[in-house]
């Protein structure tokens, strides 16, 4: 479905009338379910909390509301991402996110950002106070690298985040090589900066937990790490 289709007009619909919808959140579920947490119990517990999250928005079956669908200059490479995601094992949630593509709306959510960033990089979400799966539970949603783009370092807020690579490879702090199938975890307020691999884009599904409050609230800003002493 191209990301230029218009969203469907009339009465918004629900969750149980979107069988797309369905399929993506429980593979997003299965995936919070099946992996592995690395013996860290704060990793199994961000998992469960996230799997708990989707289920009471699948038992909720709340409202879709569909914006204009909206592309950024990244998403250029958005169809490098999902077939290089589709050789991988990460490959049924890739296609149930290729489904749901064309009701997107992609956004960067900065009031400012660094030069070159706007052209590298965008994020659509999938759950939230503004997803087209409107809830206060839990934020799920899709984020897109191109080759070579740095992310800068930032943090959030009360927030416990959550990455899982479906194509390219990435770092975090330079800590290490992640590639499909791998999970970044961002406990609240740590400071973290991505870099992308030159070769191909990076597409990446996140989740963010934390308070109603403070999903409602968080604002995307950029940030420098805080001096020492």
């Amino acid at each position: 479905m191209a990301l230029q289709e218009r969203a469907d007009d009339g009465a918004a619909r629900r969750l149980s009338a979107e069988p797309d919808w369905i399929y993506l959140l429980t593979e997003i579920y299965e995936l919070y379910r099946n992996s592995g947490a690395g013996g860290s119990t704060k990793i199994r517990s961000h998992q469960r909390a996230v799997r708990e999250a989707i289920r009471r928005v699948q038992a909720a079956a709340p409202s879709l509301r569909f914006p204009e669908p909206a592309a950024k200059p990244v998403t250029a490479h958005l169809r490098r991402a999902f077939d290089r995601g589709r050789l991988t094992h990460m490959a049924p949630l890739v296609r149930a996110i290729e489904n749901v593509s064309g009701r997107l709306a992609w956004l960067h959510g900065y009031d400012r950002m660094p030069r070159g960033l706007a052209e590298r990089y965008a994020f659509a979400e999938f759950t939230g106070p503004s997803g087209p799966v409107e809830t206060r539970e839990i934020i799920l949603g899709l984020v897109l690298f191109a080759p070579g783009c740095t992310y800068p370092a930032h943090a959030h807020d009360g927030i416990t985040e959550s990455y899982y690579v479906l194509s390219g490879t990435v770092s975090e702090n330079d800590d290490g090589v992640y590639a499909p199938g791998s999970m970044i975890f961002n406990p609240p307020g740590r400071m973290h900066r991505i870099t992308v691999g030159a070769r191909d884009p990076a597409l990446l599904v996140y989740a963010w937990a934390g308070s109603q409050e403070r999903l409602a609230g968080q604002k995307m800003t950029f940030s420098r790490k805080p001096r020492a002493g």
